[in-house]
């Protein structure tokens, strides 16, 4: 795909994926949510990317949706009735979020409203400028919430904060976000990208790819369900089956020979056969096969 609304490279193993419409404040479009999701699947399948920085180009990260045109780039003839026909723009992006199997910093400067919102969610650490705001509003908008935030931000603030945050689509400002939970860390506007770097380069050189990489399913897919029994019976499964990873003797030895770790498990071909994502036995929506 040749990318027009973003932008996208990689550097010591690290990939950037820019929103790159500053002139629009980065006004989400239909064809920026298929290149990020794009760029993102991409990373995330690259033995070579170790580490994914979600940011955007310019003064804001994301106003919302691109409203210029006076729609959500949603026609009369999309059937609601027939939710496998039509992906919104936004589920998109957080999906692929969702799926990633690499780390994933958001960095986010100034105003992060709507889409804006809802698109970090997924990521590991949200990293915001003193000045940044949110906002999830919807509500104010008259139409719903996107992305699967409905089930992204309880998880991340609690079920009070979220429903206040959303059903009154206010603003909400960088140090609530972080007190609430929402942001990992708050930092002057100019030093947003390089600590995100900061970070990206330190989970680069001190963790292993393939067991970060089943750390955030894990996290994901165990603490939704009703009990712990299974994730019991999956830490078995994988203490197990450390016996048998070069990784984990690496780590060991590592740490006992004080110097740092040189980890040579991938992520594509070396997670364990019988992870339940990864076998097919839990149910995907049809674009996660």
């Amino acid at each position: 795909m040749e990318y027009t609304q973003i932008a996208y490279e990689v550097h010591e193993r690290i990939a950037t994926v820019t929103l790159n419409r500053p002139q629009a404040r980065n006004g989400y479009t239909i064809r920026m949510a298929d290149e990020a999701a794009h760029a993102l699947r991409g990373a995330s399948a690259d033995d070579d990317v170790r580490v994914i920085v979600l940011t955007g180009a310019g003064d804001d990260f994301c106003v919302g949706a691109d409203l210029s045109g006076g729609s959500l780039g949603v026609t009369q003839s999309e059937d609601p009735s027939s939710a496998s026909a039509w992906t919104e723009p936004a589920t998109r992006v957080t999906r692929q979020l969702y799926r990633c199997e690499k780390p994933v910093i958001a960095a986010i400067r100034g105003a992060a409203v709507g889409v804006g919102s809802t698109m970090v969610l997924p990521a590991d650490y949200r990293i915001a400028a003193a000045d940044s705001r949110f906002g999830f509003v919807f509500s104010r908008r008259g139409i719903y919430p996107e992305g699967g935030s409905t089930w992204f931000l309880p998880r991340l603030v609690g079920m009070g904060r979220a429903l206040d945050w959303m059903i009154s689509g206010r603003l909400i400002s960088a140090d609530e976000a972080l007190e609430a939970g929402l942001v990992t860390a708050v930092h002057k506007s100019a030093d947003v990208l390089d600590q995100a770097y900061v970070l990206a380069r330190d989970l680069v050189a001190k963790t292993a790819p393939v067991s970060t990489a089943v750390i955030r399913q894990a996290l994901y897919r165990m603490s939704a369900l009703d009990s712990p029994e299974p994730a019991f019976a999956l830490d078995s499964q994988l203490i197990a089956s450390c016996a048998h990873s070069a990784d984990a003797v690496e780590g060991v030895m590592s740490f006992l020979e004080r110097r740092p770790p040189a980890f040579k498990g991938q992520v594509s071909e070396d997670q364990p056969d019988f992870l339940p994502w990864r076998t097919g036995t839990r149910s995907e929506s049809p674009e996660e096969a």
